[in-house]
């Protein structure tokens, strides 16, 4: 059986297992709150923009918006474990007009976990365009290419935010995410939810935000039952929606620090252990209409 022929049996099989370890669940009723952008078959990309605009009855705004941002506004995570009136201008402005940023980022995996993150990025990452993560170097080398991309609902309101990162030398996808405001069922605190769509599923994390010292803010996913903060594979199988929590927990520590420069602190463990740390640099861009938001990545294995 030749390569190509392979793949989908590979996807195939990586969709019962996410049956068999997930449970059924309905997103028209008590589950809508794991409703998200899903792909077609093959390369993920951009191509789940039009489907996940259709399906809320909305458009895509894809005019160039030199200060468009993840969030309409901050102000939308207001909660009881949540003050946005707290959070520095700066971090504040990152998320609402994230295309007026420069991100400057370092990877470094822990032993261990670089090997098989080298290979999930060669069998699915690259293949599929989404959540390809580069443990080399090199491939990042001639930096990371960003862009917002607005989907607006019927009512012409802000419905979510895809954040497209491209590798600038080959145009390759390194993420195709989705971004918005979600409330958990039971939960008086609103979290960002992001969705990055799969063929046929899509992996979601739910991060709780928090306040920190000095304007600093916190986004986490930690460990929980399901239907709290967290991360989810969603996969759809012979017409039935399937849903499993997985042990992936994610740590965002926002800050600007005493030379008055914008950070973020980025910790991903899978059950306890971790298994990548990210450090990005936030550097607004002088003149958003001429400069393109980028991203440049130094990856460092432990």
């Amino acid at each position: 059986m030749g390569r190509t022929n392979t793949w989908p049996v590979l996807d195939r099989g990586t969709r019962l297992w996410w049956r068999t370890v997930g449970r059924r669940i309905d997103l028209e009723g008590e589950h809508a709150w794991l409703a998200a952008p899903v792909s077609g078959r093959g390369a993920v990309a951009d191509r789940w923009l039009p489907a996940e605009a259709e399906r809320i009855g909305g458009r895509i705004d894809r005019d160039p918006h030199p200060r468009s941002g993840l969030l309409p506004s901050l102000d939308a995570l207001a909660g009881p474990g949540f003050d946005p009136a707290a959070v520095h201008s700066a971090l504040r402005d990152f998320y609402e007009h994230t295309s007026a940023w420069r991100m400057d980022a370092w990877t470094k995996w822990s032993r261990g976990f670089a090997g098989p993150g080298a290979v999930i990025e060669s069998l699915y990452g690259k293949r599929l365009q989404q959540l390809a993560l580069p443990v080399d170097a090199l491939a990042v080398a001639h930096g990371v290419d960003s862009e917002i991309v607005r989907i607006v609902g019927p009512d012409g309101t802000h419905a979510g935010s895809a954040w497209l990162r491209t590798l600038r030398k080959t145009g390759d996808y390194m993420f195709s995410g989705y971004y918005r405001v979600g409330r958990l069922p039971g939960h008086d605190q609103p979290s960002v939810h992001v969705s990055f769509p799969l063929e046929q599923g899509n992996v979601q994390v739910y991060l709780r935000p928090s306040n920190g010292p000095g304007g600093a803010m916190t986004l986490s996913s930690p460990p929980g039952p399901f239907g709290d903060d967290g991360a989810y594979v969603m996969v759809i199988d012979d017409g039935r929606t399937y849903a499993a929590r997985v042990p992936v927990h994610e740590e965002f520590r926002l800050y600007v620090d005493d030379e008055g420069i914008a950070r973020t602190d980025h910790v991903l463990k899978l059950w306890g252990a971790t298994a990548v740390r990210l450090h990005y640099r936030l550097v607004p861009v002088p003149d958003a209409h001429s400069i393109s938001a980028t991203t440049r990545v130094v990856s460092e294995p432990e």
